[in-house]
């Protein structure tokens, strides 16, 4: 019986150490996905900012902008891309509204981010667009890959629509979780003009006829949980310019469009936390937990098999001259 129960045991043993391997390298990249139907929701503040006032075309101080940033998953798109592409892929259909501290809005940009629901690679295909402009990603943008390494990444800017190194500057604890800061400086770009202007009747064409230009830059830093690749907080120091202003009518050549240090209201960066600590607990069962717990499991059976296999043995009679 104990030889029988010792096999019994080793089976389990070798078992459990080949589920070990199988949960981390297998199982975890088919089981680790970003949902194809996400929504999401952020709200950033500037408070206070730089405002251009569009009816003196002057420059001027305000108590806050809001930008209500949104992620909406497109199911049906996704769908599509996935049969040509041959693996998971999500959709975001994105919006970055901008209003004025009077409820009026700045601007209002869409983007379409496709992207592989498990790495976060950008996967170009048709729809990939930044404000009606077709685009061809390089880097990622919004979300880190699972299991988050401690080096640059590329990262796309959606104002200049260029690809550029994102540095990772060390580990920081941030509201009781150990995350990896990234930072990056996008320096003076012209860009183009918003399709949606903050002034009805006046477009992009007709502004960009006069030989006005719009400027930015930007410093921009996020907080990010290495083990969901989730940002849980995000600021940017963000300035916007027109220059050639005079051809507008406007006093100065060179005008602020708009200045401040945009940061994740406090509401959001709470939910944001909450809810990246209960997704980490999943992604640890199936990279940490279990491959670790399994693999010490079948020492322990094998171990015990050992032991039972051994107590099993006859003694060794008295050798005889």
């Amino acid at each position: 019986m104990r030889r029988r129960a010792g096999l019994v045991l080793l089976a389990f043993a070798v078992f459990f150490a080949a589920l070990s391997p199988l949960l981390r390298w297998y199982a975890f990249p088919r089981l680790a996905k970003v949902p194809p139907n996400q929504y999401q929701e952020v709200v950033l503040e500037a408070s206070p900012a730089t405002l251009l006032d569009y009816t003196t075309l002057k420059a001027k101080e305000v108590e806050k902008v809001t930008i209500v940033q949104t992620l909406k998953g497109n199911v049906e798109e996704s769908e599509k891309i996935e049969r040509s592409a041959g693996r998971d892929v999500v959709v975001w259909d994105a919006l970055s509204y901008i209003e004025g501290p009077d409820g009026e809005t700045v601007s209002a940009i869409p983007e379409r981010y496709i992207f592989d629901a498990h790495t976060q690679a950008p996967v170009n295909a048709t729809g990939e667009m930044v404000d009606g402009d077709p685009v061809r990603r390089e880097g990622i943008e919004f979300k880190w890959p699972f299991l988050t390494e401690r080096r640059d990444y590329a990262y796309f800017d959606a104002q200049t629509r260029t690809t550029a190194p994102i540095h990772y500057r060390g580990t920081r604890t941030f509201r009781g979780l150990e995350v990896y800061y990234f930072e990056q400086t996008v320096p003076w770009t012209k860009v183009p003009l918003p399709k949606k202007m903050p002034v009805e009747g006046i477009t992009p064409e007709q502004i960009a006829r006069t030989g006005m230009t719009r400027w930015y830059t930007t410093q921009r830093m996020f907080w990010v949980d290495p083990v969901t690749g989730a940002p849980v907080n995000g600021e940017e120091i963000h300035r916007e310019e027109l220059r050639d202003a005079r051809k507008m009518g406007m006093s100065e050549d060179t005008v602020t469009a708009f200045s401040g240090h945009v940061k994740m209201r406090e509401d959001y960066i709470e939910d944001t936390v909450e809810l990246v600590k209960s997704q980490r607990v999943l992604v640890l069962l199936l990279t940490s937990y279990l491959p670790w717990g399994f693999l010490g499991l079948g020492a322990g059976l094998l171990a015990l098999a050992l032991w039972l296999e051994a107590r099993t043995r006859p003694p060794r009679g008295p050798t005889t001259a």
